[in-house]
């Protein structure tokens, strides 16, 4: 079986649905070509696909949610691919330090993972308390990624 072109880049601009209505934009920042992507994704909802236009203007901290996921919406084409961001700088997009928490001791960890492949690097142990500050350290599925979105722009099921 052959490889197909991916339907997304870096820089791609992208709509994921989300589970009432509406959608949330979305931004590939790093892939590794293999199905896993790095992105950012950004409110408010979105009512209408149709009328969607590629933004210019937001940046990296305007993001809602920030994280590692897998690429099957794009490719089942439940995910609208928008476009390419007009001046892509991948300097810009960076890969930030993700945080987890240990259930058992409380121990909270920084994870760093590379930018290109997207493997994890190295962690070192950190306070708890800056787990507002960084994105959580996971592994999301697309349909994880609707779910968590719905959530955040507070929408209700």
């Amino acid at each position: 079986m052959g490889r197909h072109k991916l339907p997304y880049k870096k820089g791609t601009w992208f709509l994921v649905p989300l589970r009432t209505k509406g959608y949330a934009l979305g931004l590939v920042a790093r892939m590794d070509g293999k199905g896993r992507i790095f992105g950012y994704f950004f409110g408010p909802v979105i009512s209408k696909a149709s009328v969607t236009v590629i933004p210019h203007d937001l940046r990296p901290q305007d993001a809602v949610l920030l994280g590692r996921f897998g690429d099957l919406g794009l490719i089942k084409g439940e995910w609208t691919v928008l476009g390419e961001k007009v001046d892509w700088n991948e300097e810009e997009w960076k890969i930030p330090p993700f945080i987890r928490v240990d259930e058992h001791s409380g121990k909270a960890f920084l994870s760093v993972y590379n930018e290109n492949t997207l493997n994890f690097v190295s962690e070192k142990a950190c306070a708890p308390a800056l787990v507002d500050k960084y994105p959580y350290d996971r592994d999301m599925g697309y349909g994880s990624v609707e779910i968590q979105l719905t959530k955040l722009l507070n929408l209700k099921r």
